[in-house]
């Protein structure tokens, strides 16, 4: 006779105790999901800020082999032509042209067009690519309504200061890895081998910008009195040296006077990536747009850190107006009226006051 033993029942879970489990599992993701979420934005701030380091070593480079020049794609005389091309082009010189790279098609760049002094050449194009020289354009006291913000400042992947770097146009190390906007236009672009590349449907600049006011020579921000009043800007058509970009070494105050920054609202951003104050609908929030942003920078010695559009404005508060309001964008800056938040009111680094020899921000000292 064969007696078989009783089955065992398999314990179970009860509905309490997959509750528990349900419970816990939604703490645990609650608290590790927005611990991930800030480990890869400091990941992504420490990978842009890696960039800027490296844009700051090229600017050394740069200074080394032009005895301590910044860089710039502006002659150094067209203050003589009282900074119009094609007086420039017909009475002084052709200047280098605006190389962007090289691909299968031939060079890409902007150029000047064949007139004047570059007629030997049979450049193609003409002096509507100026712009893409002069640091930023102001116009002429004559002819305000000329002013564009937009220059060779917003420009560091262009050959003459991109071969410091890798030699392209579009390389990593020009954009920001929280510029989202941008790279999901170029980021394509990445993985070719030329040094530039266009295939007709996006075509954006560097994530970083130099400061345009201390490309130019001091004089051109320089204070019109003891005080910092805000009324410190010249066009540049008035001074014939206006532009020759001066050496890193007239900089007065190297760790309180950005070199280079973020273009974009990259740190604690809105909801939307696109402001919509802008016609065409691609056009993210800039860097002074919101009072919470705070951009990466490279300083002038050197070091790289997060700076808010909060401390910047603090530091006008205690040291005066630390950047132009008398510029052609008068008072509300560069692209001031397009911002975000009522509390935000600062064009630093690109307006600054003196220029190169003036400061973005206070130390300790004050």
């Amino acid at each position: 006779m064969r007696c078989d033993r009783p089955r065992q029942l398999q314990a179970g879970f009860t509905i309490v105790e997959l509750l528990v489990v349900v419970a816990i599992t939604a703490l645990l993701l609650a608290l590790l999901v927005p611990a991930i979420s800030r480990a890869r934005d400091r990941a992504l701030i420490s990978q842009s800020t890696s960039n800027l380091r490296n844009l700051g070593a090229a600017n050394e480079h740069y200074a080394a082999d032009w005895n301590g020049r910044q860089w710039t794609s502006c002659p150094d005389d067209a203050g003589l032509a009282y900074g119009h091309c094609g007086i420039y082009l017909n009475q002084v010189a052709c200047p280098p042209q605006q190389f962007i790279g090289w691909d299968t098609f031939g060079v890409w760049g902007y150029f000047l067009g064949s007139t004047g002094r570059c007629s030997q050449f049979g450049w193609p194009e003409a002096c509507y690519n100026w712009i893409t020289y002069v640091p930023m354009q102001f116009g002429s006291e004559a002819n305000p309504g000329g002013a564009n913000a937009f220059g060779s400042f917003r420009m560091p992947g262009v050959m003459s200061f991109s071969n410091y770097l890798n030699g392209r146009f579009y390389d990593p190390v020009l954009y920001a890895p929280k510029d989202g906007v941008v790279l999901g236009e170029i980021s394509h672009y990445f993985t070719s081998p030329a040094q530039f590349t266009f295939d007709g449907l996006a075509y954006e600049d560097s994530s970083y910008c130099f400061s345009p006011a201390a490309m130019w020579d001091p004089k051109v921000f320089g204070r019109n009195g003891p005080a910092l009043d805000g009324n410190s800007f010249t066009y540049p058509t008035q001074l014939p040296a206006a532009y020759r970009s001066p050496s890193a070494s007239r900089c007065r105050h190297p760790s309180l006077k950005t070199r280079m920054i973020e273009h974009n609202w990259l740190q604690n951003t809105p909801d939307s990536p696109i402001n919509p104050n802008f016609v065409g609908g691609k056009t993210p929030w800039f860097f002074n747009h919101g009072y919470n942003s705070a951009p990466a920078c490279l300083f002038y010695d050197g070091h790289v850190e997060l700076v808010g559009c909060q401390r910047a404005q603090q530091a006008e508060q205690r040291a005066g107006k630390l950047w132009a309001r008398n510029t052609p964008f008068w008072t509300a800056g560069y692209y001031g009226n397009q911002s975000y938040d009522f509390l935000v009111n600062t064009s630093f680094h690109i307006l600054t006051s003196e220029g190169i020899e003036g400061r973005d921000m206070l130390g300790a000292e004050g």
